[in-house]
Protein backbone atom coordinates (compact mmCIF):
# COMPACT_ATOMS: atom_id res chain seq x y z
CA UNK A 1 0.00 0.00 0.00
CA UNK A 2 2.41 2.30 0.98
CA UNK A 3 4.58 2.04 -2.76
CA UNK A 4 0.91 2.35 -4.30
CA UNK A 5 0.33 5.50 -2.10
CA UNK A 6 3.98 6.91 -2.80
CA UNK A 7 3.93 6.08 -7.04
CA UNK A 8 0.33 8.04 -6.76
CA UNK A 9 1.58 11.23 -4.97
CA UNK A 10 4.59 11.03 -7.53
CA UNK A 11 2.36 10.58 -10.52
CA UNK A 12 -0.39 13.92 -9.05
CA UNK A 13 2.87 16.58 -8.69
CA UNK A 14 4.21 15.41 -12.57
CA UNK A 15 1.59 14.86 -14.95
CA UNK A 16 0.11 18.52 -16.44
CA UNK A 17 -3.20 16.70 -17.10
CA UNK A 18 -3.89 14.07 -14.34
CA UNK A 19 -7.03 11.89 -14.18
CA UNK A 20 -9.98 11.90 -12.01
CA UNK A 21 -9.43 8.51 -10.92
CA UNK A 22 -5.99 9.71 -9.28
CA UNK A 23 -7.12 13.38 -8.36
CA UNK A 24 -9.95 15.62 -7.92
CA UNK A 25 -11.29 18.52 -6.68
CA UNK A 26 -13.78 18.30 -3.46
CA UNK A 27 -16.95 20.58 -4.37
CA UNK A 28 -17.83 23.27 -1.84
CA UNK A 29 -14.48 23.36 -0.41
CA UNK A 30 -11.68 26.05 -0.61
CA UNK A 31 -9.13 24.56 -3.01
CA UNK A 32 -9.21 21.12 -1.41
CA UNK A 33 -8.60 18.22 -3.70
CA UNK A 34 -8.21 15.01 -2.92
CA UNK A 35 -5.72 12.34 -4.02
CA UNK A 36 -7.29 8.84 -4.50
CA UNK A 37 -5.77 5.79 -4.37
CA UNK A 38 -7.45 1.83 -4.61
CA UNK A 39 -5.35 -1.04 -4.21
CA UNK A 40 -7.79 -4.15 -4.16
CA UNK A 41 -10.56 -3.33 -1.76
CA UNK A 42 -8.71 -1.00 0.04
CA UNK A 43 -9.71 2.53 -0.81
CA UNK A 44 -7.81 5.49 0.87
CA UNK A 45 -8.02 9.56 0.74
CA UNK A 46 -5.21 11.94 0.76
CA UNK A 47 -6.28 15.93 1.19
CA UNK A 48 -4.02 18.45 -0.25
CA UNK A 49 -4.08 22.09 -2.18
CA UNK A 50 -1.94 23.43 -3.85
CA UNK A 51 -0.05 27.24 -2.35
CA UNK A 52 1.10 30.29 -3.91
CA UNK A 53 3.82 28.84 -5.39
CA UNK A 54 2.04 26.06 -7.13
CA UNK A 55 3.38 23.29 -5.21
CA UNK A 56 1.47 20.68 -3.84
CA UNK A 57 0.34 20.58 -0.10
CA UNK A 58 -0.52 17.27 1.47
CA UNK A 59 -2.53 17.52 4.38
CA UNK A 60 -4.73 14.31 6.31
CA UNK A 61 -5.30 10.84 4.71
CA UNK A 62 -7.74 8.66 5.55
CA UNK A 63 -9.24 5.04 4.66
CA UNK A 64 -12.62 5.23 2.94
CA UNK A 65 -14.79 2.61 4.29
CA UNK A 66 -18.27 4.53 2.92
CA UNK A 67 -19.54 5.64 -0.33
CA UNK A 68 -19.62 9.44 0.49
CA UNK A 69 -16.22 11.11 2.42
CA UNK A 70 -16.89 12.27 5.56
CA UNK A 71 -17.51 15.22 6.66
CA UNK A 72 -15.50 15.59 10.02
CA UNK A 73 -12.22 14.46 7.39
CA UNK A 74 -12.87 17.44 4.86
CA UNK A 75 -13.66 19.63 8.18
CA UNK A 76 -10.28 18.03 9.33
CA UNK A 77 -8.34 18.89 5.86
CA UNK A 78 -10.16 22.23 5.71
CA UNK A 79 -8.53 23.67 9.69
CA UNK A 80 -5.17 22.13 8.52
CA UNK A 81 -5.13 24.41 4.91
CA UNK A 82 -6.23 27.31 7.16
CA UNK A 83 -3.13 26.83 9.83
CA UNK A 84 -1.04 26.39 6.68
CA UNK A 85 -1.69 29.27 4.94
CA UNK A 86 -2.04 31.68 8.43
CA UNK A 87 1.48 30.49 9.27
CA UNK A 88 3.00 30.95 6.31
CA UNK A 89 1.48 34.25 6.07
CA UNK A 90 3.17 35.22 8.79
CA UNK A 91 6.57 34.04 7.72
CA UNK A 92 6.24 36.09 4.41
CA UNK A 93 4.68 39.41 5.54
CA UNK A 94 6.76 39.18 8.77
Amino acid sequence: MQIKISWTIEFVEHVLIVPSKYFKRITNSDGLYEIRIKTGTNIFRIFCFYNKLNELVILNGFQKKTEKTPKQEIIKATLLKYNYEKENEYYHNG
